[in-house]
């Protein structure tokens, strides 16, 4: 019984340094998401303080658009999150992968 039980923390580590809880995290009503936002979201889910689909259901996100947060955040760190600079961040991370 108790294996099935899941122990969340209490807290993590936001993507600049500063603890995050549940009660920290953006509003689930929130429809303007800015880079620390979405980096704030990932770094939840990422450290186990909501799961994926809790995340997607919270914020009413597709799977791919939260999977794209992820990538963004792997590739390029919060800067590739930038609405206005993807193609950029997308190019340069395709440049790389070729050498």
């Amino acid at each position: 019984m108790i294996e099935n039980q899941k122990i969340r923390p209490a807290q993590v580590i936001g993507p600049l340094g500063e603890p995050l809880t549940l009660d920290t995290l953006p509003p689930p009503n929130t429809t303007r998401w800015v880079v620390r936002r979405k980096a704030e979201v990932v770094a939840a889910v990422n450290g186990g303080l909501l799961t994926v689909d809790e995340a997607c259901e919270r914020y009413s996100l597709s799977l791919e658009e939260f999977a794209g947060w992820q990538r963004s955040i792997d590739r390029s760190g919060m800067a590739g999150l930038r609405v206005t600079r993807i193609q950029h961040y997308r190019d340069l991370y395709e440049r790389q992968q070729r050498f």
